[in-house]
């Protein structure tokens, strides 16, 4: 058995790794909230608490949940990351 790994491999594993990662942006790109127009170095969201959902008998009334509302502040920071090769 081989204790080393030929060059090439490493060369392709690394061109795979960094194409998955290009393609998980799309993917993730719905799954975070976007806010167009700051102007400054920080923005207001609003978030919503946690809710739990429960069963409810036929024509019952659905239980309320009362979820928590809050605002959190974020600042804005420009983040770079290199890539060798």
């Amino acid at each position: 058995m081989a204790t080393t790994i030929p060059q090439a491999f490493v060369k392709q594993f690394e061109a795979e790794v960094f194409q998955a990662f290009q393609r998980m942006g799309s993917k993730l790109r719905g799954t975070v909230r976007n806010k167009s127009g700051v102007v400054g170095s920080s923005t207001i969201f609003q978030k919503v608490g946690k809710g739990v959902a429960s069963t409810k008998s036929r024509h019952g009334n659905v239980p309320v949940m009362n979820l928590d509302h809050s605002s959190i502040e974020v600042t804005l920071a420009d983040y770079y990351a290199g890539r060798l090769g």
